[in-house]
């Protein structure tokens, strides 16, 4: 199975299960090694290629403070959990490829993938 997906153990797991609905590889941390460290957790998105699907700020500083590598991460910063299992799923299924390799923050309706 070619991991797609990585989802964060702070990832609602509706938002893997859609994701997987929709035919979508997702590997979920918190189905896996739950309690895996962020640095593990990048890590192991990293080497799969993977973009890691999170709602943990700390991966922006192992990203740009620390400089870590990584396949691509989607920061989601969204409150309602109504408004963001379809939002999220929608934004992944419409924007994959572009956010791959890329840190990208989703924040009420708008995306922002930075180079």
């Amino acid at each position: 199975m070619k991991v797609q997906i990585v989802a964060d153990e702070s990832v609602d797991f509706r938002i893997v299960t859609q994701l997987r609905e929709r035919g979508l590889q997702v590997y979920s941390i918190s189905e896996q090694v739950p309690s895996s460290k962020d640095e593990v957790v990048l890590k192991f998105a990293h080497d799969n290629g993977a973009l890691l699907l999170t709602e943990d700020k700390d991966f922006g500083e192992l990203v740009f403070r620390l400089r870590m590598p990584h396949a691509g991460v989607l920061l989601v910063k969204i409150e309602n959990a109504q408004q963001k299992i379809p939002l999220v799923v929608e934004t992944v299924i419409r924007n994959y490829s572009e956010m791959i390799d890329k840190f990208s923050v989703i924040d009420g309706n708008k995306l922002r993938i930075k180079e």
